[in-house]
């Protein structure tokens, strides 16, 4: 009989501590439950550290009532404390590092890759990948297949991340919003404004050609601005002249002479109309 209650008694001891740790863990320290889930909706932390915090609550809940069936009443010394805590936390670290390894080989197997762009810059057309795990809040941004931010088992899954992209070191942002739930929407701003207002801005302030000369394709972008002209993604040396009924920027692509020539237009909103003469021709501008 002594033994049996002994075994119940080391039972409720193992319950209380697997309540007191899991209660503790799933409230994030001394929350509520109902606070912590709200907290978990508002800053949108991983699913996979609340399900674990779910679930050492439901493993001392469940030993709690098997205690309480028994009847008999629960008696814990402070050197029985400590050591039954030091193995249910060595039992919790193993657990942890099992849940987080075979949810990091998943996602390793699998691909995250959630939004794509293609932002035209004077200096070329660049591609930007963003990769967003939303069970580990992982982080990757590409740029032309190259990586560069890798940010790896993040709580918070919305935010922001900043870099640069090409040859003039453009600023770029990926902002990471929740819509509603799981969902989420990603945004590109270029240099502090929206893809789309970027583009817009872009239509005005430059002025893009493409064409072939001896089988290779050129883009030969101007920016207004500061009459800077880029080849290629190269910035081209060139030599500017007024003529008599406007401006003309001289250079030279693959041993082919070059020009821009610059004449108002006479129409106010219309402003300054820019042409690309290639050896003596023409050459019809290009929308991106």
């Amino acid at each position: 009989m002594k033994a049996k209650n002994k075994g119940r008694e080391k039972m409720g001891k193992n319950s209380l501590l697997a309540v007191m740790v899991g209660a503790h863990l799933a409230s994030g320290l001394r929350f509520p439950l109902e606070k912590m889930v709200k907290l978990y909706r508002l800053q949108h932390f991983s699913p996979t550290i609340l399900l674990f915090y779910f679930f050492l609550l439901l493993i001392g809940l469940k030993a709690l009532l098997a205690s309480m069936a028994s009847g008999e009443e629960i008696t814990v010394c402070d050197d029985e404390v400590r050591h039954q805590d030091l193995e249910l936390s060595t039992t919790i670290n193993l657990l942890c590092w099992f849940l987080l390894r075979s949810r990091y080989s998943h996602l390793e197997k699998m691909t995250d890759l959630v939004a794509v762009w293609e932002v035209a810059l004077s200096d070329g057309v660049h591609k930007i990948e963003f990769e967003h795990g939303t069970t580990s809040g992982k982080r990757v941004v590409y740029v032309d297949g190259k990586e560069e931010i890798r940010r790896e088992w993040m709580f918070k899954l919305v935010g922001k991340e900043t870099f640069t992209v090409g040859a003039t070191k453009t600023k770029a942002a990926i902002n990471i919003d929740a819509v509603s739930g799981f969902a989420y929407e990603y945004t590109l701003e270029i240099n502090g404004k929206s893809l789309k207002q970027y583009i817009e801005n872009r239509l005005k302030t430059t002025n893009t050609w493409i064409l072939n000369l001896g089988g290779t394709d050129y883009r030969i972008v101007l920016e207004k601005d500061t009459m800077d002209v880029w080849c290629n993604g190269q910035k081209m040396e060139t030599a500017g002249e007024f003529v008599e009924d406007g401006t003309e920027t001289h250079f030279t692509v693959a041993d082919h002479s070059c020009c821009i020539k610059a004449v108002s237009s006479g129409k106010r909103k219309e402003g300054i109309i820019h042409t690309l003469i290639v050896d003596n021709r023409e050459i019809p501008e290009a929308v991106e």
